[in-house]
């Protein structure tokens, strides 16, 4: 091939080039760059994206689903707004100066829409640097509120007061609390063994006490029942009489009669045959 020839073929290169071919190269090169650059990003379910221009925090928020993103300028931070549950423990001091600690857990989440402010003033950390330093503080100052023994007692007053001021505090920071429950109260030994002799003691006398009702009660049931026999005793000799007395005497003599079988006593004592209520019955 001599140099006439390399000639024409560059000449045929260079003007296929231009034409259309040339352009389809320039998209898909643009089309790889694009990619490259990753242009669309995708928000999952449960969470919200966090636009950031040059590292500045936008004030909208993206919804679940695709979205573009302008590249090199924007960022898109993606953030859980499910909820989500931390447990925390707790020391403080009951009104009666024993000392308590508490284990609590949180049910909480970050309100969708103020994702992006929370992401602006506390950050990714906000769990570390909010909600545990304020249950700790909501914990110490509703259980100095109650002495020992009621934080046992009034344990659902005392979840109640404490989820009433965590929700104010941690509103503030556009974080919402779905549920608070106190899993339990810890104490010192003495007063735990205090707490049982006392539930104990307690016990007992509840005890002693069924048993004074109990020996009453048969007392009673034992002088309604004399009084009820003395009463019936009363009324039958109240209606005892002479008459009433040779009713009786007949009806003996008829029963005797009707057991006799007719036979007669071999040997009598006075000669004379027996017969029995004949008297009696003839005296009627």
């Amino acid at each position: 091939m001599d140099e006439r020839d390399l000639y024409r073929a560059k000449e045929a290169m260079q003007s296929a080039m231009k034409g259309p071919t040339r352009l389809v190269l320039i998209i898909v090169a643009v089309v790889l760059f694009l990619l490259f650059l990753h242009p669309l990003v995708q928000i999952g379910p449960g969470e919200r994206g966090i636009v950031l221009n040059f590292g500045a925090v936008q004030n909208y928020v993206l919804e679940e689903g695709l979205h573009f993103r302008i590249p090199i300028m924007q960022r898109i931070v993606p953030a859980d707004v499910k909820v989500q549950k931390s447990i925390t423990s707790a020391a403080a001091a009951s009104k009666d100066l024993q000392e308590v600690t508490s284990e609590v857990a949180l049910n909480y989440h970050i309100i969708p829409d103020k994702v992006n402010s929370v992401y602006q003033s506390i950050g990714i950390h906000f769990k570390e640097r909010i909600i545990d330093p304020a249950v700790q503080e909501v914990v110490k100052a509703v259980t100095a509120m109650y002495t020992a023994e009621e934080l046992i007692t009034k344990r659902p007053a005392v979840s109640d007061a404490m989820k009433t001021n965590l929700t104010e505090r941690l509103s503030e920071h556009n974080i919402a609390v779905d549920a608070f429950s106190i899993v339990g109260f810890s104490f010192s030994n003495s007063f735990t063994e205090a707490i049982e002799l006392k539930q104990t003691a307690e016990q007992h006398a509840l005890k002693a006490l069924r048993d004074l009702e109990r020996i009453k009660i048969e007392a009673q049931q034992k002088i309604t029942s004399a009084r009820a026999e003395a009463e019936s005793l009363r009324l039958q000799r109240a209606n005892i009489s002479k008459d009433l007395i040779e009713l009786r005497k007949i009806e003996a003599n008829i029963m005797a009669i009707e057991k006799w079988n007719g036979i007669l006593p071999q040997v009598t004592g006075g000669g004379a045959i027996p017969f029995i209520g004949v008297g009696d019955i003839e005296k009627k």
